[in-house]
């Protein structure tokens, strides 16, 4: 799938680009709108408060930011996040709970891709991954 139209971002893809893959950089760059779920934003700043530099880690995060557009859930996705878990529960193939809500994000709310290199992904029904 072409890095063309709107993506929402899981923190395997922001944190491969971060460290330097530049083919990630162009794939981000021809994005339409690159929506950067709150949680994963958490995960990026707790990283960031881990590392060897942590500020230094932090201005890189702070600096992507402000090519996405964050975003958190609502009722809406909230609902769409117990459909999944239960569904998921009854299939066997538990997810963590935050790739969960960005399952939910993307196929509810924003209706878009979901660039990721998390293969557990492929459990949640109707979800359109694309494995940069």
């Amino acid at each position: 799938m072409s890095a063309t139209g709107s993506v929402l971002l899981d923190t395997t893809i922001v944190v491969a680009h971060l460290r330097g893959e530049s083919q990630l950089g162009e794939k981000l760059g021809e994005a339409e709108i690159l929506y950067l779920p709150s949680m994963v934003l958490g995960e990026l700043c707790y990283g960031a408060h881990r590392s060897r530099s942590p500020d230094k880690a932090l201005a890189q995060v702070l600096a992507f930011l402000r090519l996405c557009m964050t975003v958190a859930p609502d009722e809406t996705t909230a609902q769409y996040y117990g459909r999944i878990k239960a569904e998921l529960a009854a299939a066997g193939t538990p997810i963590p709970d935050n790739d969960i809500w960005l399952a939910a994000l993307a196929l509810v709310e924003y209706r878009v891709p979901l660039a990721t290199r998390d293969g557990h992904f492929a459990a949640v029904a109707e979800l359109t991954v694309v494995a940069w």
